[in-house]
């Protein structure tokens, strides 16, 4: 018994120092840098299956599997855009080739990978794409190819834009629990999935609103790279005009209908070789590394301060935006003689209101010492847009999903699964009224309602005059425009919320011209970790999301949105959950 006993021991340690062997390996491969030399006859290959995050992580445990012990780690926006202007200077790389499939990702970061790929064609270089199956998304680039390919069994689905929500009251009626919502502003929809059995009028008029004012800037764009009118690509959406590859060809949708090898074939005429395997394949990853920046001796830099995910206090990580590590990266770009000017990158669907606050102050703080431009990403609504107010310029793209100015607060009620479903009798002893309000056994008393909303009315008159401050209109202005609406990009800049189209490039060119700089070095913040550091503070919170994603699946998103709303704290600048369009 002792002997197996060490037995054990032993083997426990021997695969502890094998594991660490492992990982230690990983990390310092991921920590040295390898560039890939170019050679002649290079193409860039662009696979965008996959959720495109703001910056590429320098964590190389990032969706690693540890059953296979192969990374699947993936390119972020900053690299895939560098990679396509790469492409673009780069005398080896004869093209780029698109192969691509069904796209999770939003219609703003498209359009900025979209934009760069225009751009690109001045280059005269090709565009080719190839696909087994298209929808709106992936069609959405390769409309901008000069070639596009279908399989001879694949499809292009054209069906138009959709928006589904659950609403899920009559869920929690079963449970015996009533979310609490107090809010200001009849548009501001978050947390109304939560309490109601069905979509209110003005939550379906705003979501008519910017989904139709998406849909447009898709069709258009399609026109225009297709060479066709907005009429016809909505007349073939409505009548499912495209029901296989021979409609798409004839309707001049795609150029051809082919199997991969036949593409290759197409390539291998198109570079200028003998066979395909002449053709030198290059990532995205690979083409970015070697593209140079300014060199060190170029002194003046220009910040660009990431500000991505929920809005929490405290600090932050890949998925939250912290304020404690927002406010420590403006400061180092406000106290750094050589950074010249900051832009803050957001992609935010808002959050603490708190937060919110204890940022946009450090913001203000930094624009009287230096000039701030906010490029907006996917997302830049409600505590969100509440930091970009007080910047001297906001640039957004079109399909940016912006505003959402409004309040809100959710508390539960489970006093009904407490007491009736769970049998159990909660006594509370007090002193003072309110001391017990909000606690989730009992309801709130409508006094209580009272001053919740009173609370909430302050922080949204607060809320309007910085942006009217910020933005340069009047109160009566911007409450016209607020009350918890969402916008698209396309329709903020009509109505005064931003400034420019455009991506973060644009955001930095707008910078330079400021303060006057035509070299410059790009600081980023907040500085990102360690590949080792990171690995250990993420390995838990992976694990549970693995298992949350194997319990449920498809529904895992749903199940990810109700668990948020259901832990937001304090007051809440948050737009609706999770805009996704089909």
């Amino acid at each position: 018994m002792l002997a197996s006993a060490l037995g054990v021991i032993i083997s426990v340690f021997l695969l502890f120092f094998l594991i660490a062997a492992i990982i230690g390996g990983i990390v310092s491969s991921a920590s040295e840098e390898k560039h890939k030399t170019i050679e002649a006859n290079s193409v860039l290959m662009l696979k965008l299956d996959y959720m495109i995050a703001e910056r590429t992580s320098k964590n190389p445990f990032e969706q690693f599997n540890f059953n296979t012990f192969e990374s699947n780690k993936t390119t972020g926006l900053n690299d895939i855009l560098k990679a396509i202007k790469g492409a673009e200077e780069n005398e080896n790389i004869n093209g780029i080739y698109l192969n691509l499939s069904v796209s999770p990702n939003d219609y703003a970061t498209l359009e900025a990978i979209r934009a760069e790929l225009i751009n690109f064609k001045k280059s005269k270089k090709f565009i080719v794409a190839y696909s087994e199956l298209l929808e709106e998304h992936s069609y959405y680039l390769a409309s901008v190819a000069d070639e596009i390919f279908l399989n001879p069994s694949g499809e292009l689905l054209m069906d138009g834009f959709s928006s589904t929500t659950p609403y899920l009251k009559g869920m929690f009626n079963k449970l015996g629990i009533e979310p609490q919502l107090i809010r200001h502003g009849k548009f501001k929809s978050a947390g109304e999935p939560l309490i109601a059995d069905k979509m209110s009028d003005a939550n379906r008029e705003q979501t008519e609103v910017y989904l139709g004012s998406m849909y447009d800037n898709f069709v258009n764009a399609i026109a225009k790279s297709r060479k066709k009118s907005s009429d016809e690509i909505k007349q073939m959406i409505d009548n499912l005009s495209i029901q296989s590859p021979e409609d798409a060809k004839r309707l001049g949708m795609i150029t051809g209908i082919m199997f991969e090898d036949q593409v290759h074939d197409f390539l291998i005429k198109k570079v200028g070789v003998d066979k395909f395997d002449d053709i030198e394949m290059v990532s995205a990853a690979e083409v970015a590394q070697t593209v140079k920046g300014e060199p060190y001796s170029v002194k003046e830099k220009i910040a660009v301060i990431y500000c991505i995910g929920d809005i929490v206090s405290g600090k932050g990580d890949g998925q939250t935006m912290g304020s404690t590590t927002i406010v420590e990266s403006l400061r180092k770009a406000k106290n750094d003689s050589n950074i010249k000017a900051v832009v803050l990158r957001i992609n935010s669907p808002g959050g603490s209101a708190m937060a919110s606050d204890v940022m946009w102050r450090e913001v203000v703080l930094t624009k009287k010492v230096k000039p701030v431009i906010v490029s907006m990403g996917a997302t830049a609504a409600s505590g969100g847009y509440y930091i970009a107010a007080p910047a001297d310029i906001i640039v957004a793209e079109q399909n940016t999903i912006t505003g959402s100015i409004g309040v809100f607060a959710l508390l539960v009620n489970a006093q009904k699964l407490i007491e009736e479903k769970l049998g159990v009798n909660m006594e509370t002893v007090k002193f003072g009224q309110y001391a017990d309000m909000g606690t989730a056994n009992r309801a709130l008393t409508k006094a209580e309602q009272a001053i919740i909303q009173k609370y909430i009315d302050r922080i949204y008159t607060d809320f309007i005059t910085k942006v009217a401050e910020g933005r340069k209109l009047t109160l009566q202005q911007v409450d016209s425009i607020a009350q918890g609406r969402v916008w698209s990009g396309s329709d903020a800049k009509k109505i005064g919320l931003i400034d420019e189209f455009g991506g973060l490039n644009k955001a930095i060119q707008i910078a330079a011209q400021k303060v006057n700089l035509k070299e410059y070095r790009i600081s980023s913040f907040p500085e990102q970790k360690e590949p080792f550091e990171q690995f250990m503070e993420s390995i838990g919170e992976e694990a549970s999301t693995y298992m949350a994603k194997q319990k449920f699946g498809q529904h895992y998103e749903w199940y990810s949105q109700i668990s948020k709303l259901l832990k937001y704290e304090g007051m809440q600048m948050r737009m609706p959950t999770a805009i996704e369009i089909n």
